[in-house]
């Protein structure tokens, strides 16, 4: 017995997005996931390769594959935004770069990464002095620190842990994370704090670290989610997960 359908318009009623995801990243997608959990918007993944090692060697050869990447997402999608879930890689192989890979393959999509992220949300918020915290080791939160200074901000207080392996970056601990943050706010006067890298499990720790501080906090993970869905046209307030997706 053949039997009758009909077709509709599928998940995305309201947004369709994507986001490319390194290989070695354990934290992304579940964050992603969380913020834009809501009806009518789609978040599909795809993955990239990536060695365990963060190097700006490492992270430039990622330009090459980003075509691969974005072909594996569903070809039939008209997708709206398209994130490359890298911090560090996108400030090593530039923005316009990355947008470009990505747009060979689906070249009407919107493309943002989480330092571009990081740069709106902190323009969003109308913050300057910023207190940064970053897992990479010094030659990789330099270039970070540089690109932060060009887009105009000041980098008031800094601190890393110097941790050059992906996996180990995924397990350190929110408690670390909360810690680091609040020792980063008592060393010199800042407007916000913001914590880079999509392998650090930010989300859950965000809002208490904003009221310990009363500062906001920008993390690349919900800085990427937040800027991909105002990228679509999506202005749902999220305030459980921090300031700035409390924010229309």
């Amino acid at each position: 017995m053949k039997l009758k359908f009909i077709t509709d318009e599928g998940i995305g009623t309201r947004a369709t997005m994507g986001v490319i995801v390194l290989a070695t990243d354990e934290t992304l997608e579940p964050e992603l996931n969380k913020i834009m959990d809501m009806e009518g918007v789609a978040l599909y993944h795809s993955r990239i390769a990536m060695v365990p090692e963060i190097r700006p060697d490492t992270l430039a050869q990622m330009e090459a594959d980003l075509p691969t990447s974005a072909k594996l997402l569903p070809r039939s999608l008209d997708f709206d935004v398209i994130g490359y879930g890298c911090t560090s890689a996108s400030t090593v192989i530039g923005s316009k770069n990355v947008a470009r890979a990505i747009q060979t393959v689906f070249p009407n999509a919107k493309v943002t990464n989480p330092l571009d992220a990081i740069i709106a949300a902190g323009r969003a918020l109308n913050v300057h002095r910023l207190g940064f915290i970053t897992p990479y080791l010094p030659e990789v939160s330099l270039k970070m620190r540089e690109k932060l200074e060009i887009s105009g901000y000041e980098i008031a207080a800094f601190g890393s842990f110097e941790e050059g392996s992906d996996p180990v970056v995924a397990r350190i601990s929110q408690a670390s994370i909360k810690a680091a943050a609040l020792q980063v706010a008592k060393t010199a006067p800042c407007d916000a704090i913001v914590i880079s890298c999509t392998n650090l499990r930010c989300l859950r720790v965000i809002p208490e670290i904003e009221e310990m501080t009363g500062l906001p906090v920008i993390s690349s993970n919900q800085a990427l989610a937040w800027h991909m869905l105002r990228l679509a046209g999506i202005p749902d307030r999220l305030p459980q997960f921090g300031a700035l997706l409390g924010q229309s």
